[in-house]
């Protein structure tokens, strides 16, 4: 498994493999056919409000990461998170999609961290955190 980021922008190659859009708004510009993607994932983008505290402060990068990395354990973008965990696995490269001109403080950067392992994943996301979950849910109903 490969992941790798890339601008939306930049024109779609073979070896993207499975190309998925991590990005809240559709990038201007851009129709549906030229992005060729594998699937869109809205709820792993950054809030609006993240998005544009962010944007009004891009010296702040320590602190994205950390809002951002909770906005990620919510349950709407944790369940999308487990698919794009899934997805990762059973291809060879998937690329994460960006409309940033900055190429390396955005929020793909983040998610590809998360899905290589590199970074530890919010709290109730990922693999075990969904046998931790069956557990629970289990013996609530026990």
């Amino acid at each position: 498994m490969e992941v790798v980021t890339k601008r939306v922008y930049e024109t779609v190659d073979r070896s993207d493999g499975a190309r998925v859009l991590v990005d809240r708004l559709w990038p201007r510009g851009i129709s549906k056919e030229a992005a060729a993607l594998h699937s869109w994932m809205r709820q792993l983008a950054p809030s609006d409000v993240l998005r544009q505290w962010y944007h009004a402060n891009r010296t702040h990068w320590a602190a994205f990461r950390r809002y951002y990395l909770k906005e990620l354990a919510l349950p709407g973008a944790e369940a999308e998170l487990n698919k794009l965990y899934k997805l990762a696995h059973r291809r060879k490269r998937v690329t994460l999609l960006f409309a940033s001109k900055d190429e390396k403080h955005n929020n793909a950067e983040v998610l590809k961290e998360l899905v290589e392992g590199m970074k530890k994943p919010p709290t109730g996301t990922g693999p075990s955190g969904v046998r931790v979950a069956r557990r629970r849910a289990a013996a609530r109903r026990a």
